[in-house]
């Protein structure tokens, strides 16, 4: 069974940096794409970052893109999300995802999310 648990949420300053970790487990990523997602209160989530568990290659969208780095550890199984120069506007409800279909670059296949990690930030 997939598991997917989010860490490192929290509250910080405009301008901030903090860093989210996601625990991948129940699968063999190799084939797999895994994404990072937000929503915010009132508002759709949506996809932010994308990384290509095979080959390694990544997308942002840009609204994040120069600020926010997503990676992974293959050793751990982890995917994380570095977030810099964080905006209020970045306050959501962030998410891991997985794309089991084999295709990265399509958010709508990404069907199995973690129970999300709070990212406030201030002005």
């Amino acid at each position: 069974q997939v598991q997917l648990v989010e860490s490192g949420g929290g509250s910080v300053q405009a301008g901030w940096s903090l860093r989210l970790s996601c625990a991948a487990s129940g699968f063999s990523a190799t084939g797999d794409c895994m994404a990072w997602f937000r929503q915010a209160p009132g508002k759709e989530r949506e996809g932010l970052a994308e990384i290509s568990l095979g080959v390694g290659s990544t997308y942002y969208v840009d609204s994040v893109k120069g600020r926010f780095t997503i990676s992974q550890d293959k050793a751990k199984k982890t995917v994380d999300l570095q977030m810099d120069s964080l905006k209020p506007e970045d306050t959501a409800m962030y998410y891991c995802a997985v794309n089991r279909n084999g295709m990265c670059g399509n958010w709508y296949l990404y069907n199995i999310f973690g129970q999300g990690t709070q990212v406030t930030v201030s002005s």
